[in-house]
């Protein structure tokens, strides 16, 4: 392929907003493949996942969702910089949307990267059958690349039959991991070989659309270069041991060159969990000759965002203490003054609690902030881990510029919405918050935030 038909195209903002329909409604999905029972889901549209949005940045976009289920829902674009109402917390930032009802979501990405949507109302089961779509926002120079994939990564928890089997909420699972599934699925279905050809490069979008299964990703006999965490560019760099770690939200941008000799297969694994290894999927090479000898020598690093740069030596600092879950042995960990140990989860009971105050379901009018911070300050938060369960925690309506991870440096001048830690973990992260409203922070394991470990940042 010639370099040049890698060039971008100037192109002019359009005067009307993109207008996109979507409907959350019940379907029907093959998810183990072509010739298998469907299985019935709850989906934008039916379907999982739901429609792929593209928009340029900085391009308007207006988004009308019709509820044709029989519940309350609500959509939150998970990651997106946007207006306080149009972040899709029900009563605290919108009504739900009642069963028949419509809401229209209007706002303007002002970041390029890899996004997603998901609902925030009865928000475990309703991810959990199926409700989650990619939202991707193109930059006006994009990496130059033969080919731009999506991977939307998701477990589900099948029955025999094929069926989604019930117990979301179990109470136990809430107190530990959470509902990890026994099916992982890759854009809707179980993966197949992915073909590829020798001397392609791809540019691989990574999301982990899961409630619960945290995933370490590795490329075998490759070398994935991870241009963006969560959306947000970062310096150019191979993953830690390369493992690519993705936590549940979490996205990552990654270049392949695919070097490796036409015919052969290779395999993609996920070992995050001792002993538990298994093959993702593979990558299939044509057995034709590559497209080219040598990796392209084009810029891997993705133009900026327009992130505000967080002062350190003026900001505020909080601490956001993590507690609760079970421990080793099934007793429960001290969570201070918090209530309903006997009967953690959603009947009810609380499971964990940030810096001892738990905050259940998804998200109601009259959540009282943990704390107030000044329109335009910049604040510094340190994230402590005293649970012995992994967490990754995101922030609503703003990125975190990565500090420092137990006293250490973050290198790549990485930002992220989902922080992954682990137990034990101390994270240290800023921002500038320079987007007024209530703001949620939680974990996104599912079934933590609904048991408890969710709470409320003001910005006024």
């Amino acid at each position: 392929m010639a370099l040049s038909s890698w060039l971008p195209r100037a192109r002019a903002a359009p005067a009307e907003p993109r207008t996109v329909a979507l409907s959350a409604a019940p379907g029907r999905a093959a998810l183990l493949g072509d010739d298998a029972t469907e299985t019935a889901i709850w989906g934008y549209d039916g379907r999982v996942p739901g429609p792929e949005i593209r928009v340029r940045q900085g391009e308007p976009l207006k988004v009308v969702v019709d509820n044709r289920l029989d519940q309350d829902t609500t959509v939150h674009w998970h990651g997106i910089r946007l207006p306080n109402a149009m972040d899709g917390v029900p009563g605290l930032t919108q009504p739900p949307i009642r069963p028949g009802e419509r809401f229209t979501y209007s706002f303007t990405p002002p970041d390029a990267g890899t996004f997603w949507y998901h609902p925030h109302a009865n928000s475990l089961e309703q991810l959990g059958r199926g409700m989650a779509g990619v939202l991707i926002v193109e930059e006006p120079e994009p990496v130059a690349a033969d080919r731009d994939l999506v991977w939307m990564l998701a477990d589900w928890r099948l029955t025999r039959d094929e069926r989604i089997a019930a117990g979301f909420g179990n109470g136990m699972e809430a107190a530990m991991a959470g509902r990890v599934g026994n099916l992982v699925t890759l854009n809707g279905a179980i993966p197949t070989d992915q073909p590829v050809r020798a001397g392609e490069r791809i540019r691989l979008r990574l999301i982990n659309a899961a409630l619960a299964r945290i995933m370490a990703l590795r490329f075998e006999g490759h070398r994935p270069i991870v241009l963006a965490v969560d959306g947000q560019p970062c310096d150019p760099h191979e993953p830690e041991g390369g493992r690519l770690l993705l936590g549940p939200a979490m996205r990552l941008d990654v270049v392949l060159d695919l070097q490796g000799e036409p015919g052969k297969r290779y395999r993609v694994v996920d070992d995050f969990y001792d002993g538990l290894s298994y093959p993702l999927t593979v990558l299939a090479y044509e057995a034709g000759p590559p497209i080219r000898e040598q990796p392209p020598d084009t810029p891997l690093r993705l133009p900026p965002n327009p992130l505000p740069e967080p002062d350190l030596a003026t900001a505020e600092r909080h601490e956001l203490t993590l507690e609760g879950g079970m421990m080793g042995g099934g007793a429960m960990m001290g969570m201070g003054g918090m209530h309903g140990m006997a009967t953690p989860g959603m009947d009810g009971g609380a499971a964990w609690a940030i810096n001892g105050v738990s905050m259940t379901g998804d998200g109601h009018a009259g959540m009282p902030p943990l704390f107030t911070l000044q329109r335009g300050r910049s604040c510094v938060l340190t994230i402590r881990n005293r649970t012995a369960w992994w967490h990754p925690m995101h922030i609503h309506g703003f990125s975190f510029r990565m500090l420092s991870r137990n006293g250490a440096p973050i290198l790549h001048r990485q930002w992220s919405d989902t922080v992954l830690l682990a137990p034990k973990d101390t994270v240290e992260c800023a921002f500038v918050a320079d987007n007024p409203g209530d703001w949620m922070l939680h974990c996104h394991v599912m079934d933590h935030q609904m048991a408890g470990l969710m709470t409320v940042l003001r910005v006024a």
